[in-house]
């Protein structure tokens, strides 16, 4: 009467297989491989961080020095209305830590500036970065990873 479910009608529930871990064991870190490369930096900051101006500005200041060049800065804050003061320490989107919004503005000044990366002053997580990666059509990493790498 009743047929046990097959697996392979799952294939997103399976583990990953030992090649896959093997290939994300071997993931090396983002750098910046040209010298001068344009790249648009990212900050997602809460409203009671004040001082996200000094932080994005020391942020662009490492990335020079690793030989990149910032030629766009975009701002999502966090709390700044009533609806958001009270969910201020939670990212907008899980999958992409920016609102839907801000990630479309963010493609379109890659596009016009025709930049190389976009670097993320706040930490992501590797699904954020895949998701972003994708969504972008361009590397998307955190400043955190850049500096890893040295």
């Amino acid at each position: 009467m009743h047929q046990p479910r097959r697996r392979d009608r799952c294939p997103g529930r399976r583990a990953p297989s030992k090649s896959a871990r093997r290939q994300q064991a071997r993931r090396r870190p983002f750098r910046l491989t040209a010298a001068g490369a344009d790249v648009v930096l990212v900050g997602y900051f809460s409203a009671k961080q004040k001082d996200f101006e000094t932080l994005m500005t020391s942020a662009a200041t490492e990335l020079a020095a690793r030989g990149a060049r910032v030629v766009v800065q975009i701002v999502q804050r966090r709390g700044v209305s009533d609806g958001g003061a009270r969910r201020m320490g939670l990212p907008h989107s899980s999958r992409t830590l920016l609102s839907r919004g801000k990630v479309h503005e963010v493609a379109q000044a890659c596009e016009q500036a025709e930049a190389a990366a976009v670097i993320f002053a706040t930490a992501l997580t590797e699904r954020q970065r895949r998701a972003l990666t994708e969504m972008l059509g361009r590397p998307a990493v955190s400043l955190a990873d850049i500096l890893a790498a040295g």
